[in-house]
């Protein structure tokens, strides 16, 4: 995964991780709502690095052979 697109799923993870605390003192729906925004952020992180991993993998013959 490159630089910048880690660097910007990084960021939005921690936004909504911000944005979970701040809401705790005022509404259970935000905390909910918030909770489950970083959650996908964070695993929709993982899945991007995860299918362009998969993808560099099948675009470059292995140099190995058995």
């Amino acid at each position: 995964m490159s630089k910048p697109l880690s660097l910007f799923f990084a960021s939005l993870s921690i936004l909504f991780l911000s944005a979970t605390a701040v809401s705790i003192a005022h509404s259970g729906w935000l905390v909910l709502l918030f909770s489950l925004l970083s959650l996908f952020s964070v695993g929709a992180g993982f899945i991007v690095k995860a299918r362009l991993r998969r993808k560099s993998e099948q675009s470059s013959p292995s140099s190995q052979k058995d």
